[in-house]
């Protein structure tokens, strides 16, 4: 039994070694340049619930609540850029991009679905040591500080349809010109935050994880029910999208509500590290 055992340990061990090694190099052959990452330290922010919320079948804005974060979060610098995900379209793992003509590999990648995002961290996940994956729509605003944008609608208006709603959102995002189309600028164009992030709330929006979900209330404000699509997914910016998940450009259809984003990218989220097994079980179907 005890050699049985020493044997087991002298196992782990070794598959961890070979596994971390093997992982490091596979970083450094893909040399990725997105992999700059900022440390936001925790922290409490009010954040305004995502989401549609309807009070006696009217809608309203969402509840503004205090949201806290004990750990701090780490969170790529720059958005991931055309270079690193064809990467992953060259590796068959990452569905190419909705971009005609070529495009310079240090710029952010755009004509990204959710579900591409999805498959481009799985990817890097399985490249690495570390869980890789998207924000929350909480966490993004969160480190966004001072370029998150309460996007309620604060109308004087009561009673409000749910179409006559949209249309006053869509007109106060083109009031103060939420969604400017433009070029795919150089990385760095809209500049950073206070937390050191750059191009938040430019033109390119970003993926979060979150569902659509729409809560209903009564008369009195107590909830009702809360119904989550996840076929729909929020995309964070100068307001909020919520897009299908299979959209890769939503200014030709697809964003459920508000005016549509110009461009859709992502960054990602650099989580604890993998346990051996796991990482061991990627190894061999690398």
């Amino acid at each position: 039994m005890k050699i049985s055992y020493l044997f087991f340990v002298i196992g782990i061990i070794f598959i961890g070694v070979t596994t971390k090694v093997a992982f490091e190099s596979n970083l450094d052959v893909l040399k990725l340049d997105s992999l700059e990452m900022v440390l936001v330290p925790g922290g409490s922010f009010m954040y305004r619930q995502s989401g549609e919320y309807l009070k006696d079948d009217f809608p309203i804005d969402a509840p503004l609540t205090k949201v806290k974060f004990d750990k701090s979060l780490e969170i790529m610098k720059y958005q991931v850029s055309v270079g690193d995900y064809e990467k992953c379209v060259s590796d068959g793992k990452c569905e190419p991009r909705k971009w005609q003509g070529k495009q310079d590999e240090k710029l952010p990648a755009t004509g990204i679905s959710f579900n591409n995002a999805l498959s481009y961290a799985q990817w890097l996940t399985k490249n690495s040591d570390y869980v890789w994956r998207l924000p929350t729509d909480q966490e993004w605003s969160y480190v966004a500080g001072s370029k998150y944008v309460d996007d309620a609608l604060k109308s004087d208006k009561v009673n409000l349809s749910i179409s006559d709603r949209w249309l006053e959102k869509y007109q106060k995002y083109a009031e103060f010109n939420f969604s400017p189309v433009g070029k795919v600028s150089i990385r760095g164009f809209f500049g950073a935050n206070e937390n050191g992030i750059y191009d938040l709330s430019g033109n390119i929006w970003e993926w979060t994880s979150d569902c659509y979900n729409r809560t209903r209330l009564n008369a009195s404000g107590i909830e009702l029910n809360t119904t989550n699509n996840c076929g729909v997914r929020i995309s964070a910016g100068s307001h909020r999208a919520y897009i299908s998940s299979f959209i890769q450009d939503a200014r030709g259809g697809g964003c459920s509500v508000g005016a549509p984003p110009s461009y859709l990218g992502f960054r990602l989220i650099k989580d604890g590290k993998r346990d051996v097994i796991s990482r061991f079980l990627d190894l061999t179907r690398l």
